[in-house]
């Protein structure tokens, strides 16, 4: 579509009520990002209130019709994914604006290939709209929905603000503002009206402000946690490199509030900072300390919900993993949600079924199980297909259940193994009949991907009571379990050995398919090592893949696969939520070891001393043998391990008198030489020098610097053109 153009989404789709929107960027060097937000807007371009804006810590409506879904990496870059359940949207709301807005500086010009879709429930792509003429803008506005009648259309918009989200919020009359002098204070009163409210006392005010959000109705999905307890500050516009926005109204905890008429006299004394929509209820996550045993001894086991030491068959481990997963799902909305979401299931009420019968043909298939979810008196159904134990998924059984699907207007096939889906390499071949008028969309999880949700709400996010943590913690305790089989992907393939001697006696040429094997290996572990690490720490964490504009995944790691064969190395970037750099990964096949490192800038305007020991002090915890390297113009410069670099700092500076932009930390180790998951394995070898380098160098150094500029409540109007100014602290997460 070009800029300005809109177009129906019933005239491109007979299955468009609910829809996923994604929001897609690149760059070069494989570190761009940005955040969506979206906003819903009455007849007059407002929201109705601050419940109608949904940004990072505001991701998902309780009713369902808007939930931000998260990043997908895509080749230089990555894809936000956003659910927008149309059947769903209040009927107060006429426009739906999707947007997405930079931080620390950073401006749209500096990525490549932004670009919005819109799929239907089935998965196919409906349109597309892609922004050639991004410049020194910090957000844009990529498109909107709009109701027409009873139809849904689609406008391709490309708007652009240079004062980033603070201005492009002020035109639909949110107001934004940024933490105070009394931060602090605020958390101390937070806390104690969460302690309250678990014991039964209302917390904040006795009435709930106008606009408050209702909690969610028995069964429905409750929001994550800052849906439902707003933090004191809203995550994506702090993160914003301009200034934050003020409005009409006054500042609330959430720091947005609804815009009203008339205003505040200038003159008069700031007005006392109220309380924001709050609700009584707490959200429950489980204490990272474990209780005391009241066991005897360390022989005795707990008694466990779901037992897994009987387990001795594949299909024992397949029956029980689909019957444990997919009941917990059903008992556990905001976890059946987060799993059933991103396949355009709407939020609603679930049931779950295993070894169900159906008809097809001659002999009738039994598909491991069947979800249902009900709202508004629709259904949405998908069929389940699981493997454990590092089985591969077949072809001919997947194609099977794909017809049955079709011919029973069934939404979804979803598939559940170890292994990890990439893009552009299908773990399963299926043809589809194209004219067939239903669509089934075939998904794929992984069972990291399961452990991954479940452990990022019961540790960060949160659920709603104490029995559904105590449900996923069963879900945890059984997947992690040596017989269960669902312990994610284990397995490097049999390539690796025949490439690993290859590359010992320089016999591997390039254009190797076993090359390209192990590469897509890799690829599938960094994925997994991203999924483990960021549900552990409650951090977004991503892997970096820098390639050239305009390759396609096969080219990029065939290329990769060159270089494997060449240099004997394999190479991958991972970026946790607001470290200091990219953490590289190097498996050098040749030498045997593994090489974990960040690079992290050199302080502005500081003496090179002076940030030769700073970086000392920061890394006073940091194991002795850390390699820590000088980095200059264009070149290295002094290096040595940490204990000889301690008393001396000064033996960082380089002789000739070089400026100094940063400095590189790694730490080497071993590297298992085995396939598999083994002690000695190079998996989990990998696991362990993530693990290592992360608790040890890159805890300890400062986080990325993402300050916002503060401002008065008074001078909105100055503020909203206002450049972009460091402050003094970064944001937490």
């Amino acid at each position: 579509m070009t800029k300005g153009a809109n177009v129906g989404l019933a005239d491109l789709s007979d299955d468009a009520g609910s829809v996923i929107a994604s929001l897609s960027w690149s760059s070069t060097s494989g570190d761009g990002d940005a955040d969506v937000s979206v906003l819903l807007l009455d007849g007059g371009g407002k929201v109705r209130s601050d419940s109608d804006f949904f940004y990072y810590n505001n991701p998902a409506a309780a009713d369902g019709s808007v939930q931000l879904l998260g990043k997908t990496p895509t080749d230089g870059g990555s894809e936000d994914r956003i659910s927008l359940d149309l059947t769903a949207v209040p009927a107060g709301v006429e426009r739906i604006v999707v947007a997405a807005s930079r931080y620390g500086g950073s401006r749209f010009g500096e990525l490549d290939d932004l670009r919005m879709t819109v799929a239907d429930r089935a998965g196919d792509v409906l349109l597309g709209f892609s922004i050639a003429d991004a410049g020194v803008e910090s957000a844009f506005i990529f498109g909107e929905l709009y109701r027409r009648g009873t139809e849904w259309k689609y406008r391709a918009i490309g708007q652009g603000y240079e004062t980033g989200l603070a201005g492009l919020a002020t035109d639909f009359g949110i107001d934004v503002d940024d933490e105070g002098e009394n931060d602090n204070e605020d958390r101390d009163e937070d806390r104690d009206n969460d302690r309250n409210a678990s014991e039964g006392a209302v917390a904040g005010q006795a009435v709930e402000p106008p606009g408050a959000p209702a909690p969610p109705a028995p069964g429905e999905a409750a929001g994550p946690p800052a849906a439902q307890e707003p933090a004191s500050v809203p995550r994506q516009p702090v993160r914003e490199a301009g200034s934050p926005v003020s409005g009409a109204g006054g500042a609330t905890e959430t720091g947005i509030t609804e815009s009203g008429a008339g205003g505040t006299d200038p003159a008069a004394a700031p007005p006392r900072r109220t309380r924001g929509p709050r609700t009584a209820k707490k959200k429950v996550t489980l204490p990272a300390v474990v209780k005391k045993s009241l066991a005897e001894n360390d022989a005795w086991h707990a008694a466990r919900l779901f037992p897994a030491p009987t387990l001795k068959s594949d299909k024992e481990r397949e029956v029980r993993a689909t019957s444990v997963l997919l009941s917990v799902m059903a008992q556990v909305p905001e976890f059946g949600r987060r799993l059933t979401a991103a396949f355009g299931a709407p939020a609603g009420r679930m049931e779950t079924f295993t070894e169900v019968s159906l008809p097809h043909g001659d002999t009738p298939k039994r598909p491991d199980g069947v979800i249902r979810v009900e709202r508004a008196g629709k259904l949405w159904t998908a069929l389940v297909e699981t493997k454990t134990n590092g089985n591969a998924l077949r072809s001919e059984q997947v194609q099977n259940y794909m017809d049955i699907a079709a011919r029973r207007g069934y939404e979804a096939v979803i598939t559940l193994s170890n292994d990890v889906a990439l893009e552009g390499s299908p773990l399963v071949d299926v043809k589809t009949d194209g004219r067939r008028k239903h669509k089934v969309a075939l998904r794929h999880l992984s069972w990291a991907e399961v452990a991954h949700q479940a452990h990022m709400l019961i540790r960060h996010e949160g659920v709603g009571n104490a029995a559904h943590a105590w449900l996923l913690q069963e879900l945890l305790h059984y997947l992690q379990h040596e017989n269960s089989g669902c312990h994610g992907f284990q397995n490097m393939g049999p390539s690796w050995v025949p490439v690993r001697n290859g590359i010992d006696t320089e016999t591997l040429s390039q254009g190797d398919a076993r090359a390209v094997e192990v590469v897509e290996s890799w690829e599938r572990l960094i994925r997994q090592v991203c999924l483990r690490l960021g549900g552990e720490l409650g951090q977004r964490t991503l892997p970096v893949q820098r390639a050239q504009r305009g390759t396609t995944p096969q080219s990029r790691r065939a290329a990769l696969a060159d270089r494997l064969c060449e240099e004997g190395r394999l190479t991958a970037g991972l970026r946790v939520e607001d470290s200091p750099g990219v953490i590289t990964i190097v498996a050098d096949l040749r030498t045997g070891k593994l090489r974990t490192s960040v690079e992290i800038p050199a302080p502005e305007g500081a003496y090179p001393l002076t940030s030769a020991k700073r970086l000392m002090r920061q890394l006073a915890d940091a194991p002795a043998d850390l390699h820590v390297e000088t980095l200059l113009d264009g070149r290295s410069g002094p290096r040595g391990t940490l204990e000889r670099l301690r008393p001396e700092p000064g033996d960082m500076l380089p002789g000739d008198g070089s400026r100094i932009t940063g400095f590189r930390l790694s730490l080497f180790k071993g590297m298992g030489l085995s396939r598999g998951n083994a002690e000695s394995g190079f998996i989990r070898s990998v696991d362990d020098a993530v693990d290592r380098f992360h608790a040890h160098v890159i805890a300890h150094l400062p986080a990325a610097d993402r300050r916002p500029a503060r401002r008065s409540q008074d001078g909105a109007q100055e503020a909203a053109s206002a450049p972009a100014v460091a402050a003094d602290a970064p944001v937490p997460a």
